[in-house]
Formats: C-alpha cells, structure tokens, sequence
C-alpha cells in the first residue's frame, strides 16, 4: 500500500499525478552524497494505480494525504517578496483548525528536488520532517504540515511510496528501538529495496497537508520554467488519530 490520498474519484487527480522510481545520488552538484531522487522515468497514474493509493476508512485521518486549494491575492508575477507577505495574511483552512506558520521557500525552475539543508546549502531529496521527534510507532501521530503554493508557477509535491515505518520494519530487526531518520530512506534504497514515488501538481493555490513526518517527501520543480514560493505551516486537526 502506498502514501493514501483522500480522494473523491479518480478524476481529482487525472492529468496531474505521475509516479517513478527513486534513485540515490552520488556527487551530483547541488545535492547531498546518497540523496534519494527521483530517476525522472514518469509514467501516469492510472486508476488501478490511484485505487491502490486510495484512502479508505481504515486509514487513520493523520496518515492520510489531503489535496487542498485556497484563493490567492494577485501580486505581480516577478514580486516573490509580496507572495511572502501574502503568506503572513493567510488562514490557509478558512477556521478548520489552527495552524502555525512555519515560514516559506523560494524555488527556481527546472530543480528535480527542492528542500535545502541550510547549513550545507545541498539539497537533500526525500526526506521525513523531525519537527515533533516522535518514535516509531507514532510517526503519523505528529503535527501535519499544510503546503500552499504561492505560485507564480506550479511545482509538484513528491511522496514515496513506503512510509518512514514500513522502511524501517524492512531494514532493522527491532525497529521499535530504533528513531526513524531521513538516513532510513537512504539506507533502503543503498540496500537494494524498490521505492517509486508519487508526483503531484501542485498549480498556483493548490496545496497538501500530510504527515510529513511519517511520509517521505519533497518539492519539485523539474521542467517548470517559472519560480514558486511555497508557504508551510503546521496544526492539529481536532480529530487527529
């Protein structure tokens, strides 16, 4: 079973949702050694693949995937800084629940991953969020992040498709004892074991909200020519379970 999405039908994300395999990196300018990317072979989903994705009642609501769209202010299109401050303004859920804005991040075109480490300026390909550094077992128990795209371009959201506890239940005996790790992901795929991801456009005003500490993920703007801004913030819906 792969990253479940809240879906109507299939028709929510016809045209916009693809999937590839991942593949590790090895000096590759601008990206962490052993960064997980992905190897750019996009085939279209098609509906028996979203079926698989499909999340049904079984799914814990804080383990799933929900696409989400907000009307956008109209700055000009070059203005990135406005976007910024248009983000401050925003209640990105009109009152659903609160949220917190964590900050934004602004892309170029044409990156096949998005997400920097700060402190190296490499990009680290797919990764899992450690904000609420909770163990195994309660992964999909932490806040949900909320991802709006600000435009002016779209940009994808990309998801493995084994989630950070099914990695570790692959590669440790007693992953109970063990803290799940962005090195999990990177250790899986070294390791030999398949892992594809799920490639979904995200247009102006289009947005997620996941468990991204529970789901391998990341931004991408390959082939986009535009830059985007993306907003995060993160909440607790009332009935997180």
């Amino acid at each position: 079973m792969g990253p479940p999405l809240l879906l109507g039908t299939f028709d929510d994300i016809r045209g916009r949702c693809d999937i590839a395999p991942l593949r590790q990196t090895a000096g590759e300018p601008g990206y962490d050694d052993g960064a997980i990317v992905p190897d750019e072979n996009w085939k279209s989903l098609t509906a028996d693949d979203a079926e698989q994705h499909h999340a049904d009642d079984s799914v814990p609501d804080s383990a799933r995937i929900e696409l989400v769209h907000h009307p956008l202010p109209d700055p000009d299109p070059n203005d990135l800084s406005g976007r910024l401050e248009a983000a401050a303004r925003l209640d990105p859920l009109n009152g659903r629940w609160p949220t917190e804005l964590l900050g934004c991040a602004a892309s170029p075109g044409h990156w096949a991953t998005t997400t920097e480490d700060s402190t190296t300026g490499r990009r680290i390909g797919l990764h899992v969020d450690n904000f609420d550094r909770l163990p195994y077992g309660s992964r999909h128990q932490g806040r949900r992040r909320l991802c709006l795209n600000l435009g002016p371009g779209p940009r994808y959201l990309l998801i493995g498709d084994h989630d950070i506890e099914q990695i570790c239940r692959t590669l440790y005996a007693d992953p109970a004892r063990h803290h799940p790790h962005t090195d999990d992901i990177r250790r899986y795929v070294a390791a030999g074991h398949p892992l594809r991801c799920l490639r979904i456009r995200l247009d102006p005003g289009d947005g997620y909200i996941a468990a991204t500490e529970f789901l391998a993920h990341d931004g991408s703007t390959a082939g986009i020519d535009q830059p985007s801004v993306a907003a995060f913030w993160l909440g607790r819906p009332p009935n997180a379970s």
